[in-house]
């Protein structure tokens, strides 16, 4: 069997107990090696581990099908969830003709979305969208077209990947295009480390969140008209109190 497993934000409270089984009984690991590491520290008994660096996706998750068609069990993990913007699709992709179906299990986990939105209250009890402004993997008009149409339908935005040390000005191109749409004080929520020791979250507006800390393990969250912040919490209403 090989097991898709998404870990969550990377902590033993925060993961789900399917995960943590499948991880416990795996014959091996397989990840980038931050999540490795996060692995060890979680279940210290796990003996065999295969981790690969940064941008190495199809060679991890390659790794993950031959060893699983030398009959072992196998875990490949992601953090979040792996069905989002993580390795299960790619999994399906590379293991056609080779694995059958059956043999994949895809083990869902937090996503950094959920696990953001909690830590800020209740940003996303409306209809939202989740938008990565990473162009590693999608050209950039496209994503800004994305980001017009969610600014146009006044969704509540999670913003993936919004800064890196290559990539710093994309971010500020979103919020120019969501001002478009939005008024420059919508609630903004920025949660950096999510679940980690060194976590951290920042309740701002849409006009001044680029004043903010942003990187690379940080999830932005843009609200909808209705969003306000109160006590240093993002709340969204569903609409029960008319």
């Amino acid at each position: 069997m090989l097991y898709v497993i998404g870990m969550g934000p990377g902590n033993k409270d925060n993961m789900t107990y399917r995960a943590y089984e499948a991880l416990k009984n795996a014959d091996v690991v397989v990840g980038y090696k931050t999540y490795i590491q996060l692995v060890k520290e979680i279940l210290p008994e796990v003996k065999v581990t295969e981790n690969t660096g940064m941008k190495k996706e199809i060679e991890r998750c390659q790794l993950a099908i031959d060893l699983a068609m030398e009959g072992k069990e196998v875990a490949l993990v992601s953090s979040g969830d792996a069905g989002i913007y993580g390795m299960a699709g790619l999994i399906y992709q590379l293991a056609e003709g080779k694995m059958n179906i059956s043999e994949i299990e895809i083990i869902p986990g937090v996503s950094a979305s959920s696990s953001c939105a909690s830590i800020l209250g209740a940003p996303l009890m409306h209809d939202f969208a989740t938008i990565s402004l990473s162009d590693l993997l999608t050209e950039w008009d496209l994503i800004k077209e994305r980001l017009h149409c969610a600014g146009k339908g006044d969704f509540v935005i999670a913003l993936y990947n919004p800064k890196s040390f290559g990539r710093t000005t994309q971010i500020e191109e979103a919020r120019d295009i969501l001002l478009q749409y939005k008024p420059g004080d919508t609630v903004v929520g920025i949660v950096r480390n999510s679940g980690r020791e060194d976590e951290s979250k920042e309740i701002t507006t849409l006009k001044d969140m680029c004043d903010c800390e942003i990187n690379m393990t940080s999830t932005v969250i843009i609200g909808n008209e209705m969003t306000y912040a109160k006590d240093n919490m993002m709340i969204t209403p569903r609409g029960y109190l008319v």
